[in-house]
């Protein structure tokens, strides 16, 4: 093959590979400014037509801004919110990096954009004030937990979170989201002046990391089932567990500390509704198995939700 013929190939691989890259980039693209625009409709849907006329400060940035635009009317919610992140954001940067702050940048103007012109046009909720925490917490958790799987934030107390998240991985969003609008509700009970406005903003921000939990760790939910059972009944235990739910299964040898005897045990991840069949293929095989069934908040691999490899 001559070297001209060689270059002509390698350049059509190159322009080829160049126009896949833009395709993917193009559609991440619309999928990040689709799940914005959802994300921060349902979000401002909580925060201004519930949150803002219950006289109580949920969580967050969007909490303080609430907090600003009660003491000071003539400042609208959404431009609180972008003041207020300013010196979060400088200060979050430089763990977070460049691409998150853009994607983050672009997430909170729709945001924004979102808060203070399409929903003072929407009518806002007037009635029970514990129902207006209930719904914040659902619209807000749901909101935010669509833009964090796309790997952005509305920005404020979210980059405080997801830095906290990068340093104590171990730790869930929701827990990390908990403990700061602990701090933003309480402020809200002070200004307010009114106990109850404290425990709405409590209540809210309760619903608000429990949605946002199962919403990005229960899609992939499942459990994990470890069986300790007599030696050479784990084979068997295995067989009976994909006969009734077709699930694989891991075989372990263990020796039992107390008992110094050979054990079997057998690890199985399934799903919700399949760990009773598998518990009872156990107790068939070996009645005197020990059964463990701990929670799994996602899982991956086959025959369970396939992981999205960024590159």
């Amino acid at each position: 093959m001559s070297k001209n013929n060689k270059k002509n190939i390698h350049n059509t691989l190159k322009n080829a590979q160049n126009n896949m890259l833009t395709k993917i980039t193009k559609k991440e693209l619309f999928f990040d400014i689709f799940f914005d625009v959802i994300g921060s409709i349902l979000f401002a849907a909580g925060i201004y037509s519930f949150a803002a006329n219950a006289n109580f400060a949920p969580g967050g940035v969007s909490g303080l801004a609430i907090i600003f635009n009660y003491k000071l009317p003539m400042i609208p919610i959404g431009i609180a919110t972008l003041l207020i992140n300013i010196p979060i954001i400088l200060y979050s940067f430089p763990v977070l990096g460049r691409k998150f702050f853009l994607k983050s940048l672009k997430t909170i103007l729709i945001n924004t954009f979102f808060l203070d012109v399409v929903f003072p046009h929407v009518p806002v909720y007037n009635g029970e004030p514990l129902l207006a925490a209930l719904f914040t917490g659902v619209f807000v958790g749901s909101g935010c937990a669509l833009i964090y799987m796309r790997g952005s934030s509305t920005g404020g107390t979210d980059f405080l979170v997801l830095a906290m998240k990068k340093k104590f991985p171990h730790v869930s969003i929701g827990s990390f989201v908990l403990i700061t609008n602990f701090i933003v509700v309480v402020c809200g009970g002070i200004v307010f002046k009114n106990m109850d406005a404290l425990l709405y903003g409590l209540i809210e921000s309760f619903c608000d990391a429990m949605i946002m939990d199962r919403l990005m760790y229960g899609v992939g939910a499942g459990k994990m089932v470890i069986i300790i059972s007599k030696k050479h009944c784990g084979n068997k235990i295995a067989e009976e567990i994909a006969l009734h739910t077709d699930r694989g299964s891991t075989l372990i040898n263990a020796t039992g500390t107390y008992s110094k005897e050979c054990k079997d045990i057998i690890m199985c991840a399934c799903s919700n509704k399949q760990f009773y069949p598998i518990r009872d293929a156990a107790y068939r095989i070996d009645p005197s198995a020990i059964v463990i069934i701990t929670e799994a908040n996602e899982v991956f691999g086959e025959g369970f939700k396939k992981p999205e490899l960024k590159k």
